[in-house]
């Protein structure tokens, strides 16, 4: 059997083991290691790769980066083997090997990523197809032809962070009884969804112009960094779920400012009323800012900064999995690369 190694250690590489292949995997790749092990397996920094390798999948997001990256590095790239994340097929690019290394459901969304619908099923279905069917009206014709690959090995749906992130949220606030919720750029086909569904009206704050009008939604299209739209000690009610950490990075078009989360950290405060219940979400870990992406912050530093509300439960999310109550210091060295960790807030004031 040819020996692989696959370059990353998140979701992408996650479905790529659980598709399996048909060769050895004998471990994975990090462009800069930050664990030892992952998946059972030994995981090697990209300066130190060990010799002997046959082919290296990139199951990464950042594929473009990493080609340059073993460019840079004098990795052969003729053994590299791209899932994702290229405009066009780079490395190894010979099917017939790509398709033996692979598995039938690895090298289908291989060839979904890159337009390679003949190589697929969906040839010998529409043969078959054809062959049984007996209505003219539904005969297949080329012009409507509409080849879909990706389904066949997906699963039903998947159970993500954003999952249990906005799943946590609105089950306190639909249990608190409140009937106004507000809120700061969340995400409308999610956690709002879920409360609007409930019927609770919602005001939402974001820099981004809304799609539509929706029932029991309100819109304000404005930066919610000082909250001057709202007066003080007026809010039963607020979230901001994988929002603020964005703040002042200027990712959505606002204003660089490297204090622009704090600030609205500050001012979320001053807008609470007494008894008021905030829900928060943000990256959680070994504390940094990734410009212009995000920061990751110490769990402690976001119940310090809160310091006028009382924490009345801290939990996380992470690999599509929620972990309830969890001590507060728990992750302050968790790099967790390519795959975050979301804390979980909830305050009371």
């Amino acid at each position: 059997m040819r020996k692989l190694l696959v370059w990353g250690i998140g979701n992408y590489a996650r479905r790529f083991i659980e598709n399996q292949c048909n060769e050895e995997i004998i471990g994975f790749i990090e462009t800069n290691k930050s664990t030892d092990t992952y998946m059972g397996k030994p995981v090697y920094d990209s300066r130190e790769i060990p010799d002997g390798i046959d082919y290296i999948i990139i199951a990464n997001s950042y594929a473009t980066e990493i080609y340059n990256w073993c460019l840079r590095l004098k990795i052969d790239t003729t053994k590299l083997i791209f899932l994702y994340g290229v405009k066009q097929q780079m490395g190894c690019t010979d099917s017939h090997i790509i398709k033996s290394v692979l598995s039938n459901a690895n090298y289908t969304i291989y060839c979904a990523e890159f337009g390679i619908i003949d190589q697929t099923f969906v040839k010998s279905d529409a043969e078959e197809y054809q062959m049984l069917n007996r209505r003219s009206n539904f005969a297949i014709q080329e012009q409507y032809m509409w080849p879909i690959i990706v389904d066949k090995y997906a699963p039903a749906g998947r159970i993500q962070n954003y999952f249990w992130q906005d799943l946590w949220a609105a089950r306190l606030v639909i249990k608190s009884g409140i009937k106004n919720h507000f809120d700061i750029g969340s995400r409308l086909d999610g956690f709002i969804a879920h409360l609007l569904a409930a019927q609770i009206d919602v005001t939402m704050i974001d820099i981004r112009k809304f799609p539509g009008e929706v029932e029991h939604l309100h819109a304000i299209v404005d930066d919610a960094t000082t909250l001057h739209q709202i007066p003080d000690e007026s809010i039963g009610s607020m979230s901001a779920l994988c929002s603020l950490e964005h703040f002042g990075l200027g990712r959505y078009g606002d204003p660089i400012d490297p204090e622009a989360c704090f600030k609205c950290f500050e001012n979320i405060q001053k807008k609470l009323k007494k008894g008021g219940r905030l829900y928060l979400s943000l990256p959680i870990g070994k504390e940094r800012v990734e410009f212009n992406a995000h920061r990751v912050f110490y769990a402690r530093t976001v119940a310090e900064c809160f310091h006028t509300l009382h924490l009345a439960e801290f939990s996380c999310t992470a690999e599509g999995k929620i972990e309830y109550n969890v001590d507060i210091h728990k992750y302050d060295n968790d790099s967790h690369n390519g795959e975050w960790r979301y804390g979980l807030f909830s305050f009371i004031k």
